[in-house]
């Protein structure tokens, strides 16, 4: 079982920046492809960002068309933790933030991962 919690979200003006934190328990932490998604109201939940164990000491990192060059994920696996970094933000990135973690076979599919946080909420304005 894994327990994800999120942090870090906020009320920021258009170009703005903020960082997600997302907590992870469990000893498996490096192992887990962890992602970040996001639902804005009245809209499905998106793929933003993921780190993708590769079966090594080696991660790789995918992020959608939308945000490619304003977020960069990145994971401290000493501290269980993985980050979203978000600049140059922009009021279409209004939306509640999903940490999720994922043991198998993971892709930007929100129904591949295994376990969610409770979600941090991210307000732009313009």
């Amino acid at each position: 079982q894994v327990q994800l919690v999120e942090s870090g979200g906020g009320l920021v003006q258009a170009g703005g920046s903020l960082r997600l934190s997302c907590a992870a328990s469990g000893r498996t932490f490096n192992s887990y492809t962890m992602g970040w998604f996001r639902q804005a109201p009245g809209k499905e939940r998106e793929f933003v960002a993921r780190s993708r164990w590769t079966g090594v000491n080696i991660y790789y990192l995918d992020y959608a068309d939308s945000v490619k060059g304003r977020f960069s994920i990145s994971r401290d696996n000493a501290k269980n933790t993985v980050y979203l970094q978000m600049n140059s933000l922009k009021p279409e990135d209004t939306a509640v933030y999903y940490c999720a973690a994922g043991s198998g076979r993971t892709t930007t599919n929100a129904g591949s991962y295994d376990y969610w946080g409770q979600g941090t909420q991210v307000t732009v304005s313009s």
